[in-house]
């Protein structure tokens, strides 16, 4: 069927994705915007009974996450590239950091910069409403909502999809980060529902943003020219941003998107410091030093708190919501930042994700969330806090009214909230292509255009029909099975790292058996010892004929010098030990059979009887003073064997040498 669309069509789709999802959405556009109140009822009802049941959970994986993403970034791990080991990245560090910050969560701190630090402050879950106290409570909560969480969620995905994907040749989209837990049926069912689950998602999370985002470009437009907030102006608004997102995804990922990523972050920095300069700059210096570390002194109780001994309404209304939306958003931007993070280490991948995205929106939430707190607090006597409360979206005019040059930077600012959406609507364009085409990166333009005209198109029926509450309380109740998959794709990870480094480690250990010593091993001798099969009855032969007339020739050699050697031996093992000094370490070098049971991958039949040992096979194993390592001898000639203990013999002493 996909030959034939591509032949056909002129399309590069994986039919049971691309079709099952675009169904789907219809459905639910038409649900949303036939029967608002009913859909906004139903999905209301359904994302309480969540929070009640599961609120615990949430906190629980969140902070799963969190601890996961570091452990890898810190471990040996962290050295792993994603991509082959020659590859470098694609994009400089600035370039790779805006487009992290556009697509991550940029718009949110437009919308929320002002406005949740003053809610916080107005209404905080406990102590006095608008005292001193409420202030330093909301900006911690404000910062613990915004920070490592957050991005510990978007690092998951993306680290997992940019590991399997660039390392190990899958494709990129939400299946192959199962791969390690059902293998080849990543390309069954459970592998198309994991991606239409994602294609969901990112869908109706970037209607909801384009849908909610015009209200606050509205705002800026009223402010500015006294524009009507009207319906159809938002409508408008929508079809202007979605036709540049259009361009800008038509363009591709290297120029269009990295363009206005590089834009945003140029307009967003201008913005900050603008605020910061001309307001209270000292008091928001001291505020930066003592939000940071207030929020790290308290981050892990934050982390685990959910009022349990004095039940509260507002963490469902606040914390899980935020973490059911960032798992909600995390296919979307998981999969961008991994679109764009091939060539980078574990390492490199995480502290970029975690870190940088992290300190700006930590500067961002102070310099706006201080200044709000600081002028309502002051001259403005409420003003703020009275402007929140009667629409959330005209928070940072109000702001910005309150300081210099107010006209021109809050064209700036109206700027920087349409190139935001602009990026969220185009990165989402190009993530659900490359999902709904199977993880195509070339596919044809008439693809990226459909999914980007199909955000906003969405997002314009459910603004209109009022489905916009539906749609968003449907994507946070969507979180919840997601939450399960994550930590599913966290253990699928973890598996897959210790597979790689135990690859490498192997590879480090064993012997160089060609030119082990400078006595080379014929090709048919090296064959032969890999994929035969001997039997105890070879194996004890091998030790009584070869291992142990090699090492006890050592050790009379031995004898000559001042060193003393001797040899143990038993019918399973052979250890020559040599003393070079009196208060030197001793040095050991033992052959040991073990036994193993015959693997079902064996390139012969295993035999087959009566007795276990028949279907057993036994490896000669070299074991050293701090034990086995790994490898086998038992093919290996006297003269190869006794070059093998000389190598070893050779690090011993020299590193005796220089510990001397």
């Amino acid at each position: 069927m996909k030959a034939f669309i591509a032949k056909h069509v002129g399309a590069e789709i994986n039919p049971p994705v691309f079709l099952i999802s675009a169904f789907l959405i219809s459905a639910f556009v038409i649900f949303g915007a036939a029967f608002p109140e009913a859909a906004s009822a139903l999905f209301t009802a359904i994302q309480t009974d969540i929070v009640d049941a599961f609120g615990w959970f949430y906190l629980a994986a969140v902070a799963v996450f969190l601890v996961f993403v570091v452990a890898l970034a810190l471990s040996s791990y962290g050295q792993i590239k994603l991509g082959p080991d020659h590859s470098e990245p694609q994009y400089s560090n600035l370039t790779w950091f805006s487009m992290l910050f556009s697509a991550g969560m940029g718009i949110g701190l437009m919308f929320f910069g002002v406005a949740e630090p003053i809610m916080h402050f107005t209404a905080p879950p406990v102590g006095v409403a608008g005292s001193v106290d409420a202030a330093r409570e909301a900006m911690k909560i404000t910062f613990f909502h915004w920070g490592l969480h957050a991005w510990a969620i978007y690092a998951v995905v993306g680290l997992s999809l940019a590991y399997f994907s660039f390392r190990h040749n899958l494709p990129l989209t939400m299946r192959s980060a199962l791969f390690p837990l059902i293998g080849e049926r990543i390309h069954g069912p459970i592998g198309h529902a994991a991606d239409i689950f994602a294609v969901l998602g990112t869908m109706f999370g970037i209607a909801t943003s384009l849908g909610l985002g015009v209200l606050q470009i509205n705002s800026g437009l009223a402010f500015l020219f006294g524009a009507p907030e009207s319906i159809m102006l938002q409508l408008g608004l929508i079809a202007g941003i979605t036709l540049l997102a259009t361009v800008s995804v038509v363009s591709g990922l290297d120029v269009g998107i990295r363009r206005i990523s590089e834009l945003n972050l140029l307009l967003a920095a201008v913005l900050v410091l603008f605020v910061l300069i001309t307001g209270p700059t000292l008091f928001l210096f001291k505020a930066m030093v003592q939000n940071t570390g207030a929020y790290l002194s308290d981050v892990v109780n934050r982390s685990f708190n959910l009022y349990a001994y004095d039940p509260k309404g507002w963490i469902g209304g606040w914390t899980i919501f935020y973490w059911a939306w960032w798992i909600a958003w995390s296919p979307f931007v998981g999969m961008f930042i991994a679109r764009i993070s091939r060539g980078r280490t574990i390492r490199e991948f995480v502290t970029g994700v975690l870190v940088v995205p992290v300190a700006f929106t930590f500067i961002w939430m102070t310099v706006f969330g201080n200044t709000a707190i600081s002028l309502d607090m002051g001259v403005l006597q409420g003003g703020i806090s009275k402007a929140v409360s009667a629409s959330v979206p005209t928070a940072l005019f109000t702001l910005l009214q309150a300081l210099p040059m107010t006209q021109i930077m809050s064209v700036v600012a109206t700027l920087l909230v349409i190139t935001f959406f602009v990026t969220s609507s185009d990165s989402g364009s190009l993530v659900i292509d490359t999902i709904t085409s199977g993880g195509a990166a070339n596919t044809p333009v008439w693809q990226r255009i459909f999914w980007a005209l199909s955000e906003g198109v969405v997002a314009a029926i459910l603004l209109a029909a009022g489905g916009l509450k539906a749609l968003q309380t449907a994507s946070i109740a969507a979180a919840l099975p997601f939450a399960f998959v994550l930590l599913f794709v966290c253990y699928g990870l973890l598996k897959a790292l210790r597979l790689e480094s135990q690859r490498k480690l192997t590879r480090d250990i064993l012997p160089d058996m060609p030119m082990r010593g400078g006595v080379s091993m014929t090709w048919q001798q090296r064959l032969a010892g890999i994929v035969s099969y001997p039997d105890r009855a070879k194996a004890e032969a091998f030790l009584r004929d070869v291992a142990g007339p090699a090492l006890e020739a050592m050790s009379r050699e031995l004898d000559k010098t001042d060193a003393k050697a001797n040899i143990a031996r038993d019918d399973r093992k052979v250890v020559l030990e040599v003393l070079a000094g009196e208060n030197a370490a001793p040095f050991k070098y033992g052959i040991w059979l073990r036994r193993y049971d015959i693997p079902n991958f064996g390139l012969q039949e295993p035999p087959r009887g009566e007795a276990a040992d028949k279907e057993s096979y036994y490896r000669a194993e070299v074991h050293l003073h701090e034990g086995g390592q790994g490898y086998d001898v038992l093919a290996y000639t006297q003269e190869q064997l006794i070059a093998d203990v000389l190598s070893h013999f050779r690090k011993h002493m020299h590193m005796l040498h220089v510990i001397a």
